[in-house]
């Protein structure tokens, strides 16, 4: 049986492990190609390694937080699939839980860079590829607090609202250019960084990256061609398969 996503190829930011360890498993059983990319090299080769049985798996360790190495990762990752066609955003950073007013600046800076400013960087240099092409999907990982905010989530709630923003602006900018940007909430999810935020709950009662991968295949899919400027909730799709 062919894979739903059978010739073609994407770039998934933040996949050494988590989330988006999870949409490359997906992807690769559905027949695409992956560039993983991560900060910590040692892991993302880990990852790389393992996921190599399954299908085509290439990698590269980068900052996205940096322009520069957001630049060369975009170049590395189209260099490698000259098929690039999906764009999965996912890196991410909780900072760390507390009220605003107990937040330091190098903090709040630094969570805004990974899980915002990240966006622009890896995805500008990514568009005149896929402008050219005439054919994209962007999907961006937001959360529960990047659409209805809560105490002590401070600044990462605010990162995630930044990225539902820069989702529907870009895909109103997109959308005649056949070139979509929808956006992601996994809920929660059986991941280290919902563990750190939730000490005391047990990782068993969740769904895992693989679990609510779902939803990425049908954004990464033809079946999505005409999805733009939505917001999903992967959670809604445990037991739903497109085709």
């Amino acid at each position: 049986m062919t894979g739903r996503l059978e010739g073609k190829a994407a770039l998934i930011t933040g996949s050494s492990k988590g989330i988006g360890k999870g949409i490359a498993e997906a992807y690769l059983e559905q027949g695409a190609s992956v560039f993983l990319c991560a900060r910590g090299e040692e892991r993302l080769t880990e990852t790389a390694e393992e996921l190599a049985s399954r299908g085509e798996v290439a990698h590269l360790a980068a900052d996205v937080a940096d322009p520069d190495d957001a630049e060369r990762l975009v170049a590395r990752a189209i260099e490698k699939f000259e098929h690039l066609s999906i764009l999965v955003n996912n890196a991410s950073i909780l900072g760390k839980r507390a009220k605003i007013n107990e937040l330091d600046v190098a903090t709040w800076d630094e969570v805004l860079k990974v899980n915002t400013s990240s966006l622009f960087y890896v995805t500008k240099p990514l568009l005149p590829h896929l402008q050219a092409r005439g054919e994209g999907s962007i999907i961006n990982v937001s959360s529960s607090v990047g659409r209805r905010g809560k105490a002590n989530w401070n600044v990462y709630a605010v990162s995630k609202f930044g990225l539902e923003g820069f989702t529907q602006v870009l895909a109103a900018e997109l959308e005649a250019e056949g070139i979509r940007v929808n956006s992601v909430n996994p809920g929660a999810t059986r991941t280290e960084m919902r563990a750190g935020a939730y000490p005391d709950e047990d990782p068993n009662s969740l769904p895992t990256p693989r679990d609510i991968a779902e939803v990425f295949v049908f954004l990464a899919s033809n079946a999505s061609e005409t999805t733009t400027g939505q917001a999903f909730e992967a959670r809604d799709y445990l037991n739903t398969t497109w085709t």
